[in-house]
């Protein structure tokens, strides 16, 4: 068994998108407010983090930030501690939202959620990915995939046989991830996507993955989200 750093590891919930697709219901709500089966669907992911062990999840926002900060608050219902990153209006985009919480997110590797997709992916292995991260270096991120849904078939990425992450494949990136800090290195806090970096760490055989077949959804359309509640609302 490979040896694993006993640091806390953090979790961090992206939050900042203005889920344009979403309209109406995100022209009040912001889109990780959205209810699914009468829950806002950010919670499922504190929940599912919660029970992971993880302690912090730092959550940045843009459109409506301040509503998802009122209802969340500090995490206390949920035995965790919630940490807001507020960006600019229109959001700095992934990479450059994560840029912008690496303070909050410290020096260790942490787990990325997309907070617009629901899953059955338990994260307890992305957390113990995360400590075996911080001792072996040589990886810069871990990503989780699943089968291409209809809505994008072409796929993003692939996967070999020894689980590292090429540029081009049959698999859809599910959104979720563990980074390390390093992956970042020297980029100030700009409007950058998360994608090119990504791609940068594959061609470089830093990026490995893990192919998901559980139930996963990318919450983006009302079609979808309404799709999503037939299969897990009781």
């Amino acid at each position: 068994m490979p040896e694993t750093s006993s640091k806390p590891i953090k979790a961090m919930i992206l939050a900042a998108g203005r889920g344009k697709r979403l309209r109406p219901l995100t022209d009040s709500v912001p889109k990780p407010l959205v209810p699914l089966c009468g829950k806002p669907l950010i919670e499922y992911h504190i929940e599912k983090l919660a029970t992971a062990g993880v302690q912090e999840i730092v959550i940045n926002h843009a459109w409506l930030g301040h509503k998802i900060e009122q209802t969340l608050g500090n995490g206390e219902r949920w035995g965790v501690s919630l940490i807001y990153s507020p960006e600019p209006e229109g959001g700095l985009e992934t990479a450059g939202g994560i840029i912008n919480a690496l303070p909050l997110l410290g020096s260790e590797p942490f787990i990325l959620v997309n907070g617009d997709v629901y899953t059955d992916l338990p994260f307890e292995p992305l957390l113990l990915k995360a400590h075996t991260m911080s001792v072996e270096r040589s990886i810069q991120a871990h990503l989780m995939l699943v089968p291409s849904p209809a809505h994008n078939q072409k796929g993003d990425f692939g996967l070999t046989s020894d689980c590292q992450v090429t540029e081009q494949g049959e698999h859809t990136f599910a959104g979720i991830s563990v980074l390390s800090p390093n992956l970042f290195a020297g980029m100030a806090v700009d409007f950058i996507p998360l994608a090119p970096i990504l791609r940068n760490a594959m061609q470089r055989q830093q990026a490995s993955g893990a192919l998901y077949t559980g139930l996963w959804s990318d919450i983006g359309t009302l079609e979808r989200l309404r799709q999503t509640e037939q299969l897990i609302c009781p």
